[in-house]
Order: C-alpha cells, then sequence, then structure tokens
C-alpha cells in the first residue's frame, strides 16, 4: 500500500521527521518497504498484512499515526446537498445472490459534466501511482485510496430501466470489461446487470458497456460489500486483478459504505456539478454487531512479559476504536470497531496493547513462560527419511500439485476413481517445459509423474545422474461430499537400477524399523518394466510400488536415460517406525561367504527366492546379495535362466565352522530345490 505524505496531512498532524514515522509504523506491524520521492511528495510503501484491510486507505493508516502518536485525527464528514426529486423514483435494486453480495448502496447525480479532475486530486493520485481519467472516475477512485472502500460509478441512461440486479453469472457469459477485453464467465462469479445485461463483475472490475465518457450526464454511485472468497475466485480464474478486488478480498469495512458514497458525491458534486438524489437505496442486510472482548490485565504480563500500566490499557484501546462497555482494577470489555474484523479475542487486543506501547521496549531477556513442543510422528519420521536419503545421494524435490490428463493416468496405483478437477489451472509453472501434455488442471493421485518430469528437464540438462525424492499429499477422490482423502506419499526417481534402488527402499525402511522386513512382490503397472517391478510390503501391509520405467513410459515423459521409481505410503512407515534408537553390538568374529548358481524356471522371481534363501536360516544368515541373471537356452533348456547370488553367515557368539557353514548351504539348496525345482549349478 503506497500513502502520500501530503495526504495524510489533511487527517494527522505529521509534526515528525519522515524516518521517525516509517520506524514507528514498522514497530507497529506496517513494515515500511521503501519511500519515493514524487514532486514535493513523498510516496511511502507500506507491506499491510491480509487481516489489516482497515490499513488499505490513508484514513486507516492516519488511525494509526495518530494512536502511535497519540495526536488528534481529523476525518471528512461528507454532508452532499440534495434536491428534491428522490432516487427511488428512478432506480431499484434486487439482491438476488445474497451469498455474494451482501449489501449494496446507491446514490444518483443528475447533470453531471465529465471534464478534468482538480489539480490537487489528480497530484495525489499521481502520487501513488493511479492513472488520471476525469473528475467522476478520479473522484470514486480518490475516496478508495482515501478510505479502502472501492466504488464505482456508472453511465445510468445506459443502466436499462433503471434496474440494477446482483446475481449469479451464467454458464459462459460474456462480459466485456473496461479493459475492452471480453471473458467468458462462470456460474459462482457475481454480476451486476441491469435488466437486460451484465453492466460490471461484482467486485472486480466495471464493465465497457455502462461507464463513464464524455457524454455522460447522469452517474449512478455504486458502493457495496462483496464476499471475499466470491471475489478472490472470480479474479484468479479471469486473471483479471484490481485495486478493488485486491481490496474486497481483505474483508474490507462493512460499515463504512455510506460514508465512502456520500464522500465521493461530494467531491463529484464539488468537481462535476449537478445535482445529488434525495436519499439512498440501500439493499440486503445490515452488518451484525460485533461482540464485547473481556481482556484480562494478567494476560498483558503472562504473554508480553513485561508490566504495562493499568491505566494505558482502556484509553490505547479506545485510540485505536475500540468502544470501552466496563472496566476495573483486573480486566477491560471493549467493543471491537467495524474497520477492525482482525480482532476477536483477548490475545488479539494484548497485540494491540503491546505494539502501540512498543515492542522495541521489551527486553530481550524478559522472562515470558515457555513449555516444550511436542513435533508429531509424522514430522519425525519425514525427518528420519530426509537424513536417509540426502545420505544416499538423493536431492529433494518440490512439485506443484496439479498435473496434466495424461500424467495422470499415467501412474494410478492408489486408486481407480477419476481425478479431481481444479477451477483453477496451473499457469506459468508446467507450461514452460510443456511438451504437448494439454491443460494442467487435475490433483495429482501419484508423485511419481510429477518426478519424471523434473527428471527429465534435468535430462535434456546433461544433469542425467540426477536422483529426486519427494514427500507430499496426494488427492484421492472419496466420494463423501467431495472432499479427497490427502495421504502424505513418499516418491523417489533415479537414475540407479532397480536393485540399487531396491537397496535405498530397505536402508530406508530399516531406518525406521530395524526388524522390519521389505518384501517385494509381483505387481501389473504399466509405468513399470515387468521384469524390474514389484509391490513393496511389510507384513501384511501394503508399503508402496518400485520399478524400473518402462521403454514406453520413457516415450511418453521424454526421458533419454533409465529410470527406477518408487512411491511408498508414508502411513504404513508411520505405523511402523521405532523412534526410540537401540544399540546392537558388531560380531567380533569373521563371516563366512558362499556363492550360489541356479538353473530355475523363467517364472521365478527374485524376490520369491531370496525369501526362500532366508527362511530357516536365522540370525545366522547375515545378508543375501543378487548378482547376475544368465540366459543359455543350448545348456540349460529354453524357459530356464542361472541367478547367481551370494550369501555371509556370522555368529554372534563364535567362529562358524566348516561343519557348519556346510549345513546351511545345504538347506538353502534343498529349500530352494522343494521351493522353486532349483538345480545347484556344479
Amino acid at each position: 500500500m503506497i500513502v502520500s505524505w501530503n495526504w495524510l496531512t489533511e487527517y494527522v498532524e505529521l509534526a515528525m521527521t519522515h524516518d521517525d514515522l516509517v520506524d514507528r509504523l514498522t514497530m507497529s506491524g506496517l513494515n515500511h518497504e521503501g519511500t519515493e520521492l514524487v514532486g514535493s511528495d513523498h510516496a511511502i510503501d507500506l507491506e499491510v498484512t491480509s487481516n489489516r484491510a482497515d490499513c488499505l486507505g490513508h484514513i486507516g493508516v492516519a488511525r494509526e499515526i495518530a494512536a502511535l502518536y497519540e495526536i488528534p485525527l481529523n476525518l471528512p464528514d461528507p454532508q452532499p446537498a440534495t434536491c428534491s426529486e428522490s432516487i427511488s423514483q428512478v432506480c431499484s435494486i434486487a439482491i438476488e445472490s445474497a451469498g455474494a453480495c451482501e449489501r449494496y448502496t446507491a446514490r444518483l447525480i443528475r447533470g453531471v459534466k465529465i471534464g478534468p479532475s482538480p489539480e490537487w486530486m489528480q497530484e495525489r493520485l499521481k502520487s501513488l501511482g493511479i492513472g488520471i481519467v476525469n473528475n467522476v472516475v478520479d473522484a470514486t477512485n480518490y475516496v478508495m485510496f482515501e478510505c479502502g472502500q472501492p466504488l464505482h460509478a456508472f453511465d445510468f441512461a445506459k443502466i436499462k430501466d433503471g434496474k440494477i440486479i446482483v446475481r449469479e453469472a451464467q454458464a459462459a457469459e460474456a462480459f466485456e470489461a473496461i479493459d475492452h477485453r471480453t471473458y467468458q464467465l462462470t456460474p459462482g462469479m457475481c454480476v451486476i446487470a441491469d435488466s437486460e445485461n451484465p453492466v460490471a463483475l461484482g467486485g472486480v472490475m466495471g464493465g465497457a458497456d455502462s461507464e463513464v465518457s464524455e457524454t455522460t450526464v447522469d452517474v449512478l454511485i455504486e458502493a457495496a460489500y462483496f464476499d471475499p472468497l466470491t471475489i478472490r475466485s472470480a479474479a484468479r480464474k479471469l486473471k483479471l486483478h484490481s485495486p478493488s478486488s485486491f481490496r474486497f478480498e481483505r474483508n474490507i469495512d462493512s460499515e463504512n459504505l455510506d460514508w465512502a458514497s456520500r464522500r465521493v458525491c461530494e467531491l463529484i458534486l464539488q468537481s462535476a456539478g449537478g445535482e445529488l438524489l434525495e436519499g439512498v437505496i440501500d439493499a440486503g442486510n445490515p452488518p451484525a454487531p460485533r461482540e464485547a472482548i473481556t481482556l484480562r490485565y494478567c494476560q498483558l504480563e503472562r504473554l508480553l512479559g513485561i508490566k504495562i500500566p493499568v491505566d494505558f490499557i482502556a484509553p490505547t484501546l479506545e485510540k485505536i476504536g475500540l468502544a470501552i462497555e466496563s472496566s476495573d482494577e483486573q480486566s477491560v470489555t471493549a467493543v471491537p470497531p467495524s474497520w477492525r474484523k482482525d480482532l476477536t479475542r483477548d490475545v488479539d487486543l494484548v497485540e494491540e496493547v503491546g505494539r502501540i506501547y512498543g515492542f522495541e521496549k521489551i527486553p530481550d531477556n524478559v522472562n515470558v513462560p515457555m513449555s516444550a513442543s511436542y513435533r508429531p510422528k509424522a514430522d519425525r519420521v519425514i525427518d528420519k527419511i530426509r537424513s536417509v536419503l540426502t545420505a544416499a545421494g538423493f536431492d529433494e524435490a518440490v512439485t506443484p500439485s496439479l498435473v496434466p490428463q495424461p500424467w495422470s493416468d499415467a501412474f494410478t496405483p492408489w486408486c481407480d476413481s477419476p481425478p479431481l478437477i481444479s477451477s483453477q489451472p496451473m499457469l506459468g509453472v508446467l507450461e514452460e517445459y510443456s511438451h504437448n501434455i494439454g491443460a494442467v488442471n487435475l490433483l495429482r493421485r501419484s508423485l511419481v509423474p510429477s518426478l519424471l518430469e523434473v527428471r527429465r528437464i534435468n535430462d535434456y540438462r546433461s544433469n542425467a545422474n540426477v536422483n529426486l525424492f519427494e514427500t507430499a499429499k496426494v488427492y484421492l477422490p472419496s466420494g463423501q461430499q467431495g472432499i479427497p482423502d490427502q495421504p502424505l506419499k513418499l516418491a523417489l526417481a533415479s537414475h540407479r537400477d532397480f536393485f540399487a534402488v531396491k537397496g535405498v527402499v530397505e536402508a530406508l525402511v530399516a531406518a525406521i524399523n530395524p526388524s522390519a522386513t521389505v518384501q517385494v512382490n509381483e505387481c501389473n503397472e504399466a509405468l513399470l518394466d515387468a521384469s524390474q517391478s514389484g509391490e513393496l510390503w511389510i507384513g501384511e501391509q501394503r508399503l508402496g510400488w518400485i520399478g524400473l520405467v518402462s521403454e514406453s513410459a520413457k516415450k511418453q515423459f521424454g526421458l533419454r536415460s533409465e529410470a527406477t521409481v518408487v512411491e511408498i505410503d508414508l502411513g504404513v512407515l508411520e505405523n511402523e517406525t521405532q523412534l526410540i534408537a537401540r544399540h546392537a553390538n558388531q560380531s567380533p568374529f569373521p563371516p563366512v561367504a558362499r556363492d550360489f548358481n541356479f538353473i530355475m524356471d523363467e517364472e521365478v522371481r527374485w524376490a520369491s527366492l531370496e525369501s526362500t534363501v532366508r527362511s530357516e536360516n536365522g540370525p545366522l544368515l547375515e545378508s543375501v546379495k543378487y548378482r547376475e541373471t544368465f540366459r543359455n537356452e543350448k545348456k540349460d533348456g529354453s524357459g530356464k535362466k542361472r541367478v547367481l547370488f551370494s550369501v555371509v553367515f556370522r555368529s554372534q557368539e563364535a567362529t562358524l565352522t566348516g561343519e557348519q557353514a556346510e549345513e546351511l548351504c545345504n538347506r538353502i539348496i534343498a529349500n530352494c530345490a522343494n521351493a522353486h525345482q532349483a538345480i545347484l549349478v556344479g
């Protein structure tokens, strides 16, 4: 929000220096972004947080200055003269969409003469970087930047039948705005219409057909309160943002409509002449009264850590606009003003008293009671995951939650329901890398496609050896009131081969729970290579999927090199977590290593073979490591393969003898023969 130093002097006496003022405003919550000299004026750029819509006008900032410096605040009291004719005789208002527009008011000025606005008004607007149009439009802009209430002026002659209808937009309804671009509206948007067509997009921008021009004689002044969410959705969907929508999105003061309406009429009468018709049309519901808030003085010391004089508290609340209902030695009860919708609880008043008193007066070593925070189990698991994966050479990625249709269809292991469609497509992020992917507007059901796109980008930038992981939500339609399930998932995409990535997964699970064993079962996912893929299980719980990306999927995602992907359900990992570190002694005795080379049927999977090797050998079997697969149809026959692997035996109690090792090996040979008809190659 840019404010003019000269403009502020209309409401408060600025006897302080510029530097002192911006320092005090910064300490009170209006951070100083910078100041630019515009002619003889200072344009001060202040950062206004989204909860302080009252400071989106000069009067709001002046209120802050008056409270901080304990100086009088002088506000205009507009009382424009009216003629005998009543506006209700020539104009009517109907609100058909009360959810989008809570209140709508209108005044009418007849006989205006359109021309340049006064020089002083032009200087004020130019200091803020606002373009000059004419004496009517400039007056509406002036009042908006004065008090924060957006206003709009219609050429009343172009309002059919003198009717204003506030309604919801129709599907594919065309609307030409004052920027002379045509927009396709959708249901849910708020339209200001006459008896035939839209004349404005409520809270966002006026229409070209009813804008004030040199031929305008009669002016209808709109002052309304629109629902913030409705305005935000419409502005984002149409990519049509304006100073008006910026303010309506932040929940302006709904009780300020009449003051702003009278103020703009007063300025138009001064600069454009004409007669203001008697009365105002006020449609909709009046604002609900604010509830009183009780502030206990002990809360100030408990939360701020310092004692603030009791006689400072109630006067300070009055200075910022609260109405004191009662006060005693223990507490004060006050009603917040209409323009401070952010004040709802006693802690809000603690903050107000503290910032006016001066947060800089609180010592650095103040004794504020602290309580230890508790980190949720899910956060601790994610930290452990990051530690293991970064140690394994993986980099963390962050990708958008919206994906195009081809990606969404490519890998959907968690559900078969159609993806949810976002009303706000993703723009300017994925499209710059687009290779005919289509609209980016579906909530993703898997993280893997997004990581493959990141891998493609790195691949094309000669960074093929990249290993990526991401922890994020996916969105699975649940069928319950349209709200999706949003489980956390972990996805990996690596240039390493299937077995190396499988080892990373096993290391990850071991770090989470050393006693857990990962099993790889057969799966059938089109994205993954049939010979090097599988479902990951821990006991009776499905952990996720792992696999080498198939050749067809490589073409679909534009990959130049091999990629192995993993997707894991973090909920399962969390259930299996043992976060208390446990110590295990390393064996001081030497290992015994043996290699095995079996001939077996082509259908036998390594996961099944490994499970057989591990069975019945207990703690003496330290590790099983796959080496390679060899095929020779002439020697072994059709549909056969040779699988070479190594095992390591070790005891925690003594050195294994040759006889013990031989017995363990014979057990492996017998089990593999019984389970898989495997024949040991001599």
